[in-house]
């Protein structure tokens, strides 16, 4: 019999704590392959939100935002995964931060 997968908020959670736990150095089995770059503005446009409101809703301060979007700071590898799976599974990444 076919065992049931988690709901996609538990594997979104799941998978965050993997890259964040790879980033820190700490052992495991994951490979963590992070996208050498994000487009935040594009990914915040495609969401239909103001750079504020976008700092809200995902957990980034406002200046963070600005500076990626500006080309002044590039996000790291645990926040272009976050903002990588924000731009592909949107509903998913709500879903898993409203609880």
């Amino acid at each position: 019999m076919k065992q049931a997968r988690p709901p996609i908020g538990q594997r979104v959670i799941a998978a965050a704590r993997e890259a964040l736990a790879h980033a820190k150095g700490e052992p495991n089995s994951v490979i963590v392959h992070a996208p050498k770059s994000v487009d935040v503005k594009a990914i915040r446009l495609r969401q239909g939100l103001s750079q504020a409101a976008f700092a809200r809703r995902y957990g980034f301060s406002l200046d963070s935002v600005q500076n990626w979007e500006s080309g002044r700071r590039q996000p790291e590898g645990p926040a272009r995964l976050f903002l990588t799976v924000i731009d592909r599974e949107p509903e998913a990444v709500r879903r898993a931060i409203e609880g």
